[in-house]
C-alpha cells in the first residue's frame, strides 16, 4: 500500500532531516517506526500526509507511494481524500467544541456515511459515547487521544498514520489505545505507528524500523526487534538476560550501539 523511497527531507533550505529513508507499509498491516525525540518520525509523517509545506519543509529526494501512485507532492486535502489519515502527536482536538461535533468535522470528506461512522466511532470508544455532548476541552488525556483517533477514522481512512498515541498517558490507558490500535486494524485500517514505547509498538506490529538521525538503522520484523539485544537494550531498557538497566547505563549505551559503528 505504502512505499516511501529514498526519500530526503528538508526544512528552510538548510537542515537535512530524513536521509534516503525506505520503508513499507503493506496493505491491512500494522508497522511500528521507532526512534527517539529529533529522529525524524514526525517529518517522515509529514511527507506522506502532505504537511510539509506548514512546516517550511520539503521533499528534495525520493518519493513517497500510495498504491503505486506518488503523493508526495500533492496538498493534504488531496492526500486525505485518497484514503490517508494522521493523528498528530499531541491530540490536537477542538478544545472549544464538543466531542461529537470534533467527530462530525472529521467527516468532512466522508459526510454520506456520517451516522454510519458515528456509530462505528462510538462502539470502539464507549467512553466518548457517553460524553458526547461534553465540551472536549474538559476530556481527560486519554479520552482526547480516543477522540482524535475516533474523528481520523470518521472518513473511513485506508490508511492511518498515528504519532506517539501513549504519549504522556497513564498505563493502564496505553493498555486500551494498544487495544483500539489492533482492533481499528482487525476492521481493515492499514496503520504506521510511530512510538517511542517500544514495547506497545512492537508487541502489536508485523514489522517495525527503526530510524535514527534521519536514516533507517534497523528492519526486521517486530518479534525479531523485540528479541534483539541491541533493541532491548537500548529501547527496552533491558539487558541481556532482561534486567533492567540503569538510566546512566543505558545513557553510555547511546554512544556505542553496534549498528552505528
Amino acid at each position: 500500500m505504502l512505499s516511501v523511497r529514498n526519500l530526503e527531507v528538508v526544512y528552510h533550505d538548510v537542515i537535512l532531516v530524513l536521509r534516503g529513508v525506505s520503508l513499507e507499509v503493506p496493505e491491512g498491516e500494522i508497522v511500528a517506526l521507532l526512534g527517539a525525540n529529533g529522529a525524524g518520525k514526525t517529518t517522515l509523517l509529514r511527507a506522506i500526509s502532505g504537511l510539509l509545506d506548514v512546516h517550511d519543509g520539503e521533499v528534495t529526494k525520493g518519493s513517497v507511494l500510495l498504491d503505486g501512485r506518488p503523493i508526495h507532492e500533492l496538498p493534504p486535502t488531496r492526500v486525505v481524500r485518497l484514503g490517508v489519515r494522521q493523528v498528530m502527536e499531541g491530540r490536537r482536538i477542538f478544545a472549544e467544541l464538543t466531542v461529537e461535533e470534533n467527530l462530525r468535522l472529521g467527516a468532512h470528506t466522508n459526510a454520506g456515511a456520517l451516522a454510519e461512522n458515528l456509530d462505528r466511532v462510538y462502539g470502539l470508544f464507549p467512553v466518548i459515547k457517553e460524553r458526547r455532548g461534553r465540551t472536549a476541552g474538559y476530556l481527560s488525556g486519554g479520552e482526547q487521544q480516543m477522540l482524535a483517533v475516533g474523528r481520523a477514522l470518521m472518513s473511513e481512512p485506508k490508511l492511518l498514520l498515528l504519532d506517539e498515541p501513549s504519549l504522556g498517558l497513564a498505563p493502564k490507558m496505553v493498555e486500551q489505545i494498544r487495544d483500539i490500535i489492533v482492533e481499528i486494524n482487525r476492521q481493515g485500517t492499514t496503520v504506521l505507528l510511530v512510538e517511542q514505547n517500544a514495547t506497545m509498538a512492537l508487541a502489536i506490529a508485523g514489522h517495525g524500523y527503526v530510524l535514527e538521525t534521519g536514516k533507517i538503522v534497523m528492519d526486521r520484523p517486530a518479534q525479531e526487534l523485540l528479541q534483539d539485544e541491541d533493541i532491548r537494550e537500548f529501547y527496552l531498557g533491558l539487558g541481556a538476560e532482561g534486567a533492567a538497566r540503569s538510566f546512566r547505563d543505558v545513557k553510555h549505551y547511546r554512544r556505542r550501539k553496534r549498528w552505528l559503528s
